[in-house]
């Protein structure tokens, strides 16, 4: 047996080998300049493969909360705005199928168009000014953020008191 042999059987696999793939939700990512830009606005994968040059893989634990956004445009201009805050499930969860998630998530929020997206972004970077990671934010907030933009109301602000009842509530169960 020969040095390089050796060096091959104790170094260990890279972290996406040890990962049970079937616990994780993947998300494709990719950038296309000028063309295409599917990137997420917050989230902490549990790893990213980079596939090619222009496209990548993040996965996700159970229960993580993320936001994808995609740009899309065309020789005219912008063609697509989309913003999706999601909840990473497993594949026994009750989860709704969203094109380049596998196995799918659980949509919290979803705003389809320019004016809908900008009207999210300065929320979620309200929620970071606050020093509140988007992560943590309450699912509920989602989930009412995303069908006050469908009903075309107020959009409520999250404050540092909606945070801390749900920390306290979170800490109950």
């Amino acid at each position: 047996m020969n040095a390089s042999s050796q060096v091959a059987a104790v170094t260990p696999p890279p972290f996406a080998a040890l990962v049970d793939h079937e616990l994780l939700t993947r998300v494709s990512l990719a950038y296309i300049a000028h063309r295409l830009n599917l990137y997420l606005r917050f989230g902490e994968p549990a790893y990213h493969v980079q596939r090619d040059r222009w496209r990548r893989v993040a996965a996700f634990w159970p229960a993580s909360i993320f936001c994808r956004i995609r740009w899309e445009a065309n020789d005219y201009g912008t063609v697509r705005w989309q913003l999706m805050v999601m909840q990473a499930c497993t594949s026994m969860d009750a989860a709704q199928r969203i094109p380049g998630v596998w196995p799918g998530a659980c949509l919290l929020l979803h705003a389809e168009g320019e004016h809908m997206v900008r009207l999210v972004l300065p929320l979620i970077d309200a929620i970071e000014a606050l020093g509140i990671a988007p992560v943590d934010v309450s699912p509920a907030y989602w989930r009412m953020l995303g069908n006050r933009l469908v009903a075309r109301g107020p959009l409520p602000v999250y404050t540092t008191e909606r945070h801390a009842a749900w920390l306290a509530g979170r800490a109950l169960s």
